[in-house]
């Protein structure tokens, strides 16, 4: 990105009141896909107004879907039905996001015309072979670079897409979706079986489009028989984004948050899972649904956390909330050891490595292993710079750290927190963290 953005946590301090953070990202990217190829007109709110969803909208918007917005969170998208969407003129560039890259890739892979897909330095660097395999057995024709990196030149391949059974090895919802999406345009039936739970949130929303998709267990089945219906989505909080506040008032003293409206989808609870067996007081308030969706209000209070093996089991339920996972265990009594998430290390950037430099910096005993990482918690969190790779969730997790460190954390790269978190300097000013941009 062109714009050099540091943050300067100041130390101590507590979190108070009550916000609503930014709304769901996958959801959202979600929406625009879906909502493209619907019939009709959809009306989505709470829409995440950040670069990686926009991304999704740009390339959309590329392939000659009309979408207004958003505006206050609110998108208006015309569909243009299953069949529909139109070649780019140019190559789609997907900014940071691996949801829209792998997603559109499936997508793509069975339309009547021939795309690009390409993205930032850190995109352009994440595995993609873990789609483009699969699709390929499928009968999709996609080049990518010699490492299976994008930028990925897509064939179109209309009609000639069969449909088949897939096991996948790791468990990823982005491959998961993104074989799903194909599956709409391929002959036959399309299944994917997930060694682990992993978030549904594109077998929620494509019912909710009326599309069906049959979940039988641990397999989701799609075909292409099915058309969408154009409908209405309300995008809860993310509960990615409000994880830092769930670890930031756990572990400051005297604080009392209540985070509205948050997204507490089965497959996206491990974060609260966890912190609670860690001894947080987290608390799940006014359980609703909305467009299919599970809603609630947490209410979180300062407690003594202590050190846990964490449940492997747990680890794809909470993927994207280790960084800041990371930051609690630091300040918890004892040991605490994560195995299985080796996922981890082909994110925005590589999370345990990062995160262990950046710790060890504040002076915290953090050993990365192959597959996670051992933390002995408990002594003091210390000043310092560290640096964030430009991943938002390093950047977010350090901030968070400020709250029991002992002297200011200044923390460089932090531009593309804006991939995933607007407002942030408003939302953390609201509940009193002591952050600044400099």
């Amino acid at each position: 990105m062109s714009q050099e953005i540091t943050f300067q946590v100041q130390p101590g301090g507590s979190l108070r009141g009550e916000i609503r953070v930014p709304g769901d990202k996958s959801m959202s990217h979600r929406s625009i896909m879906l909502g493209s190829i619907a019939e009709g007109v959809t009306h989505v709110r709470g829409f995440l107004n950040a670069e990686d969803a926009m991304s999704t909208l740009e390339a959309f918007r590329a392939m000659g879907v009309i979408i207004e917005g958003p505006v206050n969170g609110e998108v208006t998208i015309h569909g243009v039905g299953k069949h529909g969407l139109k070649a780019p003129e140019k190559p789609l560039n997907l900014g940071n996001s691996g949801t829209s890259m792998r997603l559109l890739s499936g997508l793509l892979a069975g339309q009547a015309f021939d795309c690009t897909l390409t993205g930032d330095k850190s995109l352009e660097s994440r595995p993609m072979r873990r789609v483009t395999g699969p699709l390929a057995e499928m009968g999709a024709v996609i080049e990518t670079q010699d490492n299976g990196t994008a930028p990925l030149h897509i064939k179109g391949q209309a009609g000639k897409l069969k449909g088949m059974h897939y096991d996948m090895p790791i468990a990823s919802a982005q491959v998961k979706s993104c074989l799903l999406l194909a599956g709409m345009y391929a002959e036959g039936e399309t299944s994917v079986t997930e060694p682990a739970p992993t978030r549904d949130h594109t077998e929620r929303m494509l019912n909710g489009f009326g599309y069906p998709v049959v979940r039988e267990g641990s397999t989701a089945r799609i075909d292409s028989k099915g058309k969408l219906t154009a409908t209405e989505i309300d995008v809860p909080s993310d509960i990615s984004s409000t994880a830092f506040f769930l670890v930031g008032a756990s572990i400051a003293p005297d604080s009392d948050v209540t985070l509205k409206h948050v997204g507490i989808n089965p497959t996206r609870t491990g974060v609260i899972d966890i912190l609670r067996l860690m001894g947080a007081n987290i608390e799940v308030l006014n359980e609703r649904e909305v467009g299919g969706e599970p809603v609630a209000d947490l209410r979180v209070r300062s407690a003594q956390l202590k050190g846990i093996n964490i449940p492997e089991e747990l680890v794809p339920l909470a993927i994207d909330e280790f960084p800041v996972l990371f930051v609690a265990a630091a300040c918890a009594e004892g040991q605490t050891v994560l195995t299985g998430a080796k996922e981890l290390r082909v994110k925005e950037s590589d999370r345990i490595q990062v995160m262990a430099d950046g710790l060890q910096i504040l002076g915290v005993d953090a050993q990365p292993t192959e597959d996670g990482m051992i933390i002995q918690g408990g002594g003091n969190i210390g000043g310092g710079e560290v640096d964030s790779h430009g991943d938002h969730r390093i950047a977010m997790s350090f901030s968070i750290a400020g709250l029991r460190a002992n002297a200011p954390i200044t923390i460089k790269d932090c531009a593309n927190v804006n991939t995933s978190f607007k407002d942030v300097p408003a939302l953390t000013t609201q509940l009193r963290l002591k952050l600044s941009m400099l």
